[in-house]
């Protein structure tokens, strides 16, 4: 009996788990513009700069494209240098030691949409871990599995905004949030890395949607 009452309650908590973190995911993706403006944006133009270290600072520009299609730019004396970008087959980052854009091997292209999107349908598993604070705001724990790969979201619980996600190599802190047309987005946006050879504090000036880009835009 005792062993039947065990599984039952494992059962229950697991399902009240799955169900509260999808209420959790719904609450967010409903107010910051609900699930059909998400599905509906395309494109986007992040412009901004990002500031390397504590002096180094760029004026900055990212595009991208539905399904996976990316560019990122980095302007140094009014000049546009592409540090690394997606076309669709192949990815691209910068080699500083021979300053040339080269192919990377085994490179794998992010989804345009956020893993949390559809998460379900894209066979991840979501489950609460509990609160915990970032700054000063209290936020839901929200863990998204597939195979291996693990990420941890922190969902304001106030207002259900995404002030936190945690990857194996990254960590990204989100803030300052304005409407874009129908879409709440961040602004600025601060990286971590274990190491600590990748943080960058991105800051954006302004985000355009849904432009249809020239032909060439992803050609590297």
């Amino acid at each position: 009996m005792k062993k039947i009452l065990l599984i039952a309650t494992i059962l229950v908590t697991t399902i009240f788990s799955a169900q509260t973190a999808k209420q959790i995911i719904d609450k967010n993706i409903e107010l910051t513009g609900g699930l059909t403006n998400w599905k509906l944006l395309n494109s986007i133009i992040l412009q901004g700069k990002v500031i390397l270290g504590v002096n180094d600072e760029y004026p900055m520009r990212i595009y991208q494209q539905r399904p996976n299609l990316t560019k990122t730019v980095v302007f140094i004396g009014n000049k546009e240098n592409v540090i690394e970008g997606y076309d669709g087959k192949n990815g691209y980052a910068m080699n500083y030691v021979v300053n040339k854009l080269q192919v990377q091997k085994n490179y794998v292209p992010e989804s345009f949409d956020t893993d949390f999107i559809d998460y379900e349908n894209k066979g991840f598993t979501a489950q609460v871990l509990g609160k915990e604070k970032v700054g000063d705001r209290d936020c839901y724990k929200v863990e998204l599995t597939k195979n291996v790969n693990k990420t941890v979201y922190y969902f304001d619980v106030q207002n259900f905004l995404l002030l936190k996600e945690e990857k194996k190599d990254e960590t990204l802190v989100y803030s300052d949030f304005k409407k874009v047309n129908n879409l709440v987005m961040p602004f600025r946006i601060e990286a971590t890395t274990p190491k600590k050879e990748g943080d960058y504090v991105m800051i954006l000036y302004k985000i355009e949607v849904n432009k249809a880009f020239p032909a060439n835009t992803f050609k590297f």
